[in-house]
């Protein structure tokens, strides 16, 4: 038999392409059963939600299936939605498996960081050159965010974020793999006019009589303080401004004291416009709130252009500062 007969017969045995939905429409039902709501999904796809909406539809039509039912509490699968979405999981999965095997075998050096907003701008930003002329052949698309990407939609290679103390690495979802990459030490930082108008700071505790400046909430001072031996810091009197960046910004104009890392805040002290209060004071402790992580999918933590991004992290990272 020719190899176009072989090709005649074995296209007779494949279901016509004609039975399968949009693919659009699937990855949208697809999400909305996952996140269990239109407007994560349209959230999680970067579609507006009434687009998402409109694909939901599409697919009911397609098959002539309610697969959704609306509640004044949410979208629901249906009995027929939740037996087609556990059976069109299994395909969508072989669809990303085999597209990441594609890509490893292109080699593809293109790298797509995602990255907490304070590393991103205050670290990453001064070294990005560095990195592309240590590594000409890495094409490197950074964005700053404090969102979780899908790494089981392809939206990012790498994800560059804080743990807290309090949180484990070990929590990350399955088939990732996590490597910490630098625990930044929280310090005390103000403008160099503001602090020849404070007198001495001898003392942690002398800095509760000035203008403390606070993101959302007092909480990273409050553990600052506790760890630097001064209790019982209830109550703390300061301008809010829930941004880090806002509290670094008011900071240089001279407006207060903030708490910031010292990886973040390093170029700020090494230009002089911001001053580390007690940085020559062994009765000023060293405190940590958490360590940065380079989290990526287990089965592409070898990649070659994911490999040398998390070498070159490590490397520069450890030159620059000791934990």
């Amino acid at each position: 038999m020719s190899s176009d007969a072989k090709y005649y017969e074995l296209s007779k045995r494949i279901p016509s392409r004609k039975s399968i939905p949009p693919f659009e429409s699937l990855r949208a039902f697809d999400a909305v059963a996952r996140l269990g709501g239109i407007r994560k999904a349209a959230h999680a796809l970067l579609r507006n939600h009434a687009v998402v909406s409109r694909h939901l539809k599409a697919v009911e039509e397609w098959t002539g299936c309610a697969l959704i039912d609306r509640t004044p509490g949410g979208v629901v699968l249906t009995e027929e939605g939740q037996i087609y979405h556990l059976q069109i999981t299994q395909a969508l999965d072989l669809i990303s498996e085999s597209t990441i095997a594609l890509m490893k075998r292109c080699s593809d050096d293109s790298l797509q960081v995602w990255c907490m907003s304070g590393f991103a701008l205050h670290w990453m930003a001064r070294h990005l050159r560095a990195f592309e002329n240590a590594n000409p052949g890495v094409h490197l698309e950074l964005r700053s965010t404090g969102e979780e990407p899908d790494f089981s939609r392809h939206e990012a290679d790498v994800n560059i974020r804080l743990y807290r103390a309090n949180e484990k690495s070990s929590s990350l979802p399955p088939g990732m793999k996590s490597q910490r990459i630098a625990k930044p030490h929280i310090i005390p930082v103000a403008s160099p006019e503001f602090l020849a108008d404070c007198g001495d700071i001898r003392v942690p505790e002398d800095l509760l009589k000035h203008q403390l400046l606070r993101e959302d909430s007092f909480g990273n001072w409050q553990h600052w303080f506790q760890e630097n031996d001064v209790d019982d810091v209830d109550e703390l009197d300061g301008v809010k401004l829930w941004d880090g960046h806002m509290t670094l910004a008011a900071a240089r104009h001279g407006r207060g004291i903030a708490l910031t890392n010292n990886l973040i805040a390093v170029n700020d002290i090494a230009s002089g416009r911001l001053v580390e209060i007690g940085a020559d004071n062994d009765l000023f402790k060293p405190v940590s709130l958490g360590s940065y992580h380079f989290i990526a999918r287990a089965d592409r933590w070898d990649v070659p252009s994911i490999s040398r991004f998390r070498n070159w992290l490590v490397s520069t990272l450890q030159s620059e500062f000791k934990d």
